[in-house]
């Protein structure tokens, strides 16, 4: 084994590799070219059909070292049930330091070592210590899982109380100022409020630096989501021309450089993510998936997605009564947590009697006394559409549902990028065949002197030692 090296680990989730060679190429990525000409760069393959390329799974693969069939977290939320253990549990029994921040469908093990951040979209997930990251836990959530819910506000009291936080916990005077220029632009122009997602990657970025200067953690790692979502709604304005609905003039004026956008933010992370490792830390980027361009909706004009203006409300008028508990989740899908598997059973036959013009609705996937539900009509649908439930009023599409803006246009690759420059060396090498995902986790722990083949079915990359 190695002689044991911190590990700083970038998780920026679903870059495209061949994104990421077009743009260092044209060299607006310079800090992503510095890293991957001191790195050895591998890509990765997720192993898992389309139906189960999902980056709730496949990061959890990345945490684990197991595949699918043997973790079996298949949805967003379930990750704290996966009892098997993820890197940082491994290295806590061994008595090494972690800071996991913001990593996806995460859980951990008792006896954890260190602090630990959930993602905003996991509710079911204890940060540690649990009182620790309160009132940022409260204010992101609720910013990330209603983005696109224009009705959605945050009180004052919230936001005074994650202000208050913040200033205790990293705040820079550059993501203040960041803010501010965000703010006036929206005012200025009317547009652009699409790029706020970047200013929540920033407050993030302050709270890992603070916690990482403050411990200088064995291992850590920070999550960012919003390229992926960048892709997933603006490919097509990047490469109008791989589809047939193009965007109008307008919607080019705003959104062509919208991922690049993305992927020059996070351009500016990874340097400082650099110089805060400097000699001492591995730095590790993964994203664990790619993204490519969504085609198959393009005969119908594009896929629209429906998400309820109130999610708690809409169960309610649907006929699901008496205990549940309510979880947005990403894009068009909420979760409605039972006390029992008997209630859950009985929602979900109510649930499939709402319809729209007499078309089945909604998408219904039960797990035990879990539910997660979405609407399954991805076309588009007039306000004034009928919308029906067995036992319910008549209701207009628009008194319930809004459409989620943009087309959707990126969908998941099962290709993703792994970076590893290791603290001591700075030489560039290209791995020679593909990276299955189930060897990051025992390559991680590698780095740390740590044989990881009692627990992990995955290969170290060998290459990776040097």
């Amino acid at each position: 084994m190695t002689t044991p090296q911190p590990i700083l680990h970038l998780e920026f989730n679903e870059l495209s590799p061949r994104l990421l060679e077009r743009f260092m190429g044209q060299g607006l990525l310079p800090n992503f070219k510095r890293l991957h000409d001191e790195a050895l760069v591998c890509v990765t393959d997720a192993g898992e059909p389309q139906d189960r390329l999902e980056p709730w799974i496949q990061w959890v693969t990345v945490h684990s070292g197991l595949p699918f069939a043997e973790h079996k977290v298949f949805f967003l939320g379930d990750g704290p049930q996966c009892t098997r253990p993820r890197v940082w549990d491994i290295l806590s029994a061994h008595g090494r330091a972690n800071w996991i921040c913001g990593s996806m469908n995460t859980g951990y093990a008792q006896g954890f070592n260190g602090h630990l951040l959930p993602d905003p979209w996991t509710v079911g997930a204890d940060a540690h210590p649990q009182d620790e990251f309160g009132p940022y836990v409260r204010f992101v959530r609720s910013n990330v899982q209603e983005h696109t819910n224009a009705s959605a506000r945050i009180g004052l009291r919230e936001q005074l109380g994650f202000l208050a936080w913040m200033l205790r916990h990293g705040l820079s005077a550059g993501t203040l100022a960041a803010i501010a220029r965000q703010l006036a632009r929206e005012r200025v122009s009317g547009r652009f409020r699409w790029q706020r997602a970047v200013l929540l990657d920033r407050l993030q970025w302050d709270v890992f630096r603070h916690y990482f200067r403050r411990g200088r953690p064995d291992f850590s790692t920070f999550f960012l989501n919003s390229t992926a979502h960048f892709q997933h709604v603006y490919w097509r304005n990047m490469e109008p021309g791989e589809f047939e609905v193009r965007p109008s003039e307008a919607e080019q004026d705003e959104y062509a450089d919208a991922v690049l956008f993305g992927y020059r933010q996070m351009d500016r992370i990874v340097g400082q993510a650099l110089a805060l490792a400097g000699d001492r830390h591995a730095v590790v980027l993964s994203s664990a998936l790619g993204q490519q361009p969504c085609l198959k909706y393009e005969g119908q004009g594009g896929k629209v997605a429906y998400r309820p203006h109130d999610c708690d409300a809409f169960r309610q008028w649907a006929g699901v009564a008496g205990p549940c508990e309510v979880q947005p989740v990403m894009s068009e899908e909420f979760r409605l947590l039972f006390p029992s598997a008997a209630e859950a059973s009985a929602a979900e036959a109510q649930l499939a009697t709402v319809a729209i013009d007499g078309v089945r609705a909604l998408t219904v996937r039960r797990e035990e006394a879990a539910l997660t539900v979405g609407c399954g009509i991805f076309s588009k649908v007039a306000p004034d559409a009928r919308l029906t439930a067995a036992g319910s009023p008549v209701r207009a599409m628009s008194d319930l549902f809004y459409a989620i803006d943009g087309l959707k246009s990126g969908i998941h690759h099962g290709e993703g990028c792994l970076w590893i420059r290791n603290a001591g060396s700075r030489r560039h090498r290209r791995a020679g065949n593909v990276v299955p995902l189930t060897s990051v986790a025992p390559t991680l722990l590698a780095l740390q002197g740590i044989d990881a083949s009692q627990w992990m079915s995955g290969t170290v990359i060998r290459e990776a030692m040097a």
